[in-house]
């Protein structure tokens, strides 16, 4: 089975993999040694990969390594299924990677488009098996703590499906204003994306896209695993 560690911004996801699929998963918040250890136990764990976006503790590898036969770090060295076309890749997120990676098991042939919403909004774009760039901009979380944190008087909202439109009080025009405005956003992404891709495919993942996914305008496919199945499809074409 494959271990899969996916460390981002706010938590971790971990999950267990066997044979393409899902078959354990959670979200944590801080990832301990002794959390880390306790998915040795009663999972014969034979291949890990970890992707981050923050620096990678030592200690990670150093209990991986221990644990199990192949420990892969994702990189854009990385063996995988599609090519970069990005003028600096060493700066490119692992997650976006991983993105990408797994809409190709979706996507067997074609061009598509990726929008992962969490603590950044990412538009990442797949043409001709060449990743050809994207976009990021402010999630639902950092647009609410930046309206809080730089001005002096607007309060910190939380994410909330009940508001009125146009707000008829400062929390309710808070939440109208970032939601819709993101739901806007996205909609327009997928209309221009569709416009000069007729063929093409929308993949919609990310903490948010539960929140969001039915709020959209446009047809999109929702895969909330899609990160963690494409580091599993990234584990195995590297462990081989």
């Amino acid at each position: 089975m494959n271990l899969i560690i996916d460390i981002g911004n706010s938590s971790t996801k971990i999950a267990v993999y066997k044979n393409r699929k899902i078959k354990f998963s959670l979200r944590i918040t801080d990832l301990s040694s002794k959390e880390l250890e306790s998915w040795f136990t009663g999972h014969k764990i034979r291949n890990t990969i970890i992707s981050s976006v923050k620096e990678l503790p030592a200690y990670i590898v150093d209990l991986l390594t221990l644990n199990n036969s192949y420990v892969h770090i994702l990189t854009y060295r990385s063996n995988l299924p599609f090519l970069i076309d990005y003028e600096t890749p060493e700066t490119l997120g692992t997650d976006r990677i991983a993105a990408i990676a797994g809409g190709c098991l979706y996507v067997k042939q074609g061009n598509f488009l990726v929008i992962d919403a969490g603590t950044a909004i990412t538009y990442d774009y797949l043409i001709d098996n060449r990743f050809t760039g994207g976009n990021i901009s402010p999630g639902i979380d950092l647009r609410f703590r930046a309206l809080n944190q730089f001005t002096d008087k607007l309060p910190l909202v939380k994410k909330s499906r009940e508001y009125s439109s146009p707000g008829q009080n400062t929390s309710d025009a808070i939440l109208a204003g970032v939601i819709n405005g993101v739901v806007y956003e996205i909609n327009q992404y997928i209309r221009t994306f569709k416009k000069e891709q007729r063929n093409a495919k929308v993949i919609f993942t990310g903490g948010d896209s539960v929140f969001l996914k039915d709020r959209l305008a446009q047809k999109v496919k929702y895969m909330p695993d899609l990160v963690t199945d494409g580091l599993n499809y990234i584990l195995e074409y590297n462990a081989k």
